[in-house]
């Protein structure tokens, strides 16, 4: 912005087609006018220049401000360390992400394409009867703390999509999605940011679990009190162009870290 004022208040009418008292009457040479216009040429262009580079400052301290807010959780026990700086490292893509046909948590289909909205997802299989302390809940943990932070920063907020989807449609119904949606908020209001979904049938769900790779299995023991299904808790992160670009196990769940990659991202986007 600097950079602009300074071009508004140091723009006058040019030397070369200005009359002045001494020189009127008289018309200029364009030999002599020609040294003035490349020197006037070179500070416009090297005004343009600042400003853009202040512009590509400015683009980044918005995207990866220097107090983010996700460092407020600070280190703890599991997370013992610094997350990387977002832009300073790349991720690669690991293939598409698959799209398949859901229901929400009113019913409605949606397939999982259009529930990203073009956004960046952060997505997780779950099922609301786990209650493994290594499993479902601690993705849910994960999912409550990314939300808080889209919460806090407009930035986030508008660029991140967060899904949840459970591979137990018998029990998982839109209704039962609905309670657990609101289980999941701090003020008990539905939240545009983060979305349930399930299945009509296990048949409709297979294929997307097998394309995202995410294995499902029944325990022998249908009364656990963890809950009757076994699986690897695995949350992907998807760019806006459908791309899954990493994919937290446990031990990864840490969200400073997934809001540095979901920013790097971003400044991946700034750049095209």
């Amino acid at each position: 912005m600097a950079a602009r004022s300074r071009q508004g208040a140091g723009a006058p009418a040019s030397p070369c087609g200005s009359r002045t008292q001494a020189s009127r009457g008289r018309r200029s040479s364009p030999r002599s006018c020609a040294p003035r216009l490349l020197a006037g040429g070179l500070t416009w262009l090297c005004l343009a220049v600042a400003a853009s580079a202040g512009h590509a400052h400015d683009a980044r301290q918005h995207i990866a401000p220097d107090a983010p807010v996700e460092m407020t959780f600070g280190r703890t026990e599991d997370y013992d360390y610094d997350p990387p700086e977002p832009g300073s490292y790349r991720l690669p893509s690991l293939g598409p992400a698959a799209d398949g046909l859901m229901l929400d948590s009113e019913g409605r289909q949606q397939s999982l394409h259009r529930a990203m909205a073009g956004r960046i997802t952060v997505l997780a299989f779950i099922y609301t009867r786990c209650s493994d302390p290594k499993g479902c809940p601690l993705s849910m943990a994960l999912f409550h703390d990314l939300n808080y932070v889209g919460e806090a920063d407009p930035v986030i907020g508008k660029a991140l999509r967060l899904i949840t989807v459970s591979f137990d449609p018998e029990h998982d119904t839109p209704d039962v999605l609905k309670d657990y949606a609101v289980s999941m908020s701090d003020d008990g209001r539905d939240n545009a940011q983060w979305l349930f979904l399930t299945a009509a049938t296990r048949e409709d769900l297979a294929p997307v679990l097998d394309a995202y790779r995410q294995p499902v299995g029944r325990k022998r023991d249908v009364d656990d009190p963890f809950g009757p299904f076994t699986h690897q808790l695995r949350v992907y992160l998807i760019d806006s162009a459908r791309r899954i670009r990493n994919i937290y196990s446990l031990g990864f769940l840490d969200p400073r870290l997934v809001i540095a990659d979901v920013r790097t991202l971003l400044l991946e986007e700034a750049k095209e």
